[in-house]
């Protein structure tokens, strides 16, 4: 959480953040600014004081709805430095934020870098400042031991925007539902009012158009995969594949808050009118791992643990597992789970080996995907639920939705 950033900076040496970049889809500025509309910023973290945050002068007011201590970067024209160096872009921009640092009194310690801006120019502008600033080491933060672990517990407003965009999520999918159960059927195909099939690309237009109306977005796309394709755990779906009775449907969606704010992540397999004894089988044994993961979730325990049971409970049903064969792809080949944030995949991280810094605690949000896949034999499946621990220690969804396979068909 937010509070605890302070006491991580210490404890690891460090005596400043920088984020740079842009306030949107920009995870490690958003988490202090949110989504504000900022499209270019750099913020300084530094221990004892006020945050300080960067900003162009068109986005003035925008920048003061985080209520940091603001510098317009007018104060700096390039212009200036460019006369100082020849107009080499880069010296110039190096002698810029040289004078920046200056001036907020960041001319020595580590430094850690974050945020998302074109790697190589930025590359080359860190060099240039650190040759003009000695005592600085600017850093990365390859562990995960600054922003990313406070990020891997939310304090309860977090938990409620993150509560908001299942409750989007899923009302999406529930008209995805009644869209595709009301279809007209011909020879075990969904047909449109205008004669054709109905198609992946089709519904997942769909699904953008009816997020956007609720005021989420979608930028990582969605998984909407039939037969075959659902068997290939992260193929999106082809978009020309209509959609036909009895074939297993991989419904993976994650979308977030409009400007890049917090995810949802949830996925249910579907078939529509009637499912195949095999499908059905292999169905029912995710649905019991499922359960069998969900009633031993406890709190202070390894996440890695819910990864070994679930590669155990799935061994025990005749399936190979990524454990056996870290090259499987068929049968059990994917995490449990991960935590999710203003990032769709973070802390906690179920499928990676123990480590004291990865466990489930207060303020955890996580999802639960066992899956199984044979792509040779035409399907896939997964279930998927985003957890969270609440404050007084108990696992909970956020939203429930059925898991039923089949969708019966009311379209006739």
């Amino acid at each position: 959480m937010k509070k605890d950033l302070e006491q991580l900076i210490k404890a690891n040496n460090i005596n400043a953040l920088w984020v740079s970049g842009a306030a949107q889809h920009n995870p490690s500025m958003t988490y202090f600014t949110g989504a504000v509309h900022v499209t270019g910023a750099d913020l300084f973290i530094i221990p004892g004081r006020k945050p300080i945050l960067f900003h162009g002068m068109m986005e003035r007011e925008e920048a003061a709805k985080t209520g940091y201590e603001l510098i317009s970067y007018a104060l700096y024209p390039l212009s200036e430095y460019l006369k100082q160096t020849d107009n080499n872009q880069l010296a110039a921009n190096a002698l810029r934020y040289k004078k920046m640092l200056e001036d907020i009194g960041l001319t020595k310690g580590n430094v850690l870098l974050y945020g998302n801006r074109e790697i190589g120019p930025f590359y080359s502008l860190i060099r240039e400042v650190e040759d003009l600033l000695p005592g600085i080491r600017f850093m990365g933060d390859y562990d995960d031991t600054i922003i990313l672990e406070a990020r891997a517990t939310k304090d309860p407003a977090e938990i409620e925007e993150i509560r908001k965009m299942g409750e989007i999520t899923v009302g999406v999918v529930r008209r995805v539902e009644e869209f595709l159960s009301n279809h007209k059927v011909v020879d075990e195909t969904l047909i449109k009012e205008d004669g054709t099939a109905l198609t992946i690309g089709d519904v997942k237009s769909l699904i953008n158009l009816w997020l956007a109306e609720a005021g989420a977005e979608n930028p990582e796309a969605t998984i909407f995969a039939i037969g075959r394709d659902g068997g290939i755990p992260h193929s999106s779906g082809t978009p020309s594949d209509p959609l036909k009775l009895g074939k297993s449907i991989v419904f993976d969606i994650f979308p977030c808050q409009a400007g890049g704010g917090y995810f949802y992540d949830f996925t249910r397999t579907w078939c529509l009118g009637y499912a195949p004894e095999e499908v059905q089988h292999a169905y029912e044994q995710v649905r019991q791992v499922y359960h069998q993961v969900a009633n031993e979730l406890k709190l202070g325990e390894q996440a890695s643990k819910y990864q070994d049971l679930t590669c155990e409970l799935f061994e025990e049903m005749g399936h190979e597992t990524i454990r056996q064969n870290a090259t499987v792809e068929e049968g059990y080949i994917h995490s449990v789970g991960h935590g999710l944030g203003l990032n769709v995949h973070e802390k906690p991280w179920l499928g990676r080996q123990p480590d004291p810094n990865n466990i489930l605690r207060i303020g955890s949000v996580f999802t639960l995907e066992p899956g199984l896949y044979y792509p040779s034999k035409g399907y896939g499946i997964r279930i998927e639920d985003t957890w969270y621990v609440t404050e007084d220690g108990r696992f909970e969804k956020f939203v429930d939705y059925p898991m039923e396979l089949v969708i019966p068909m009311k379209g006739g």
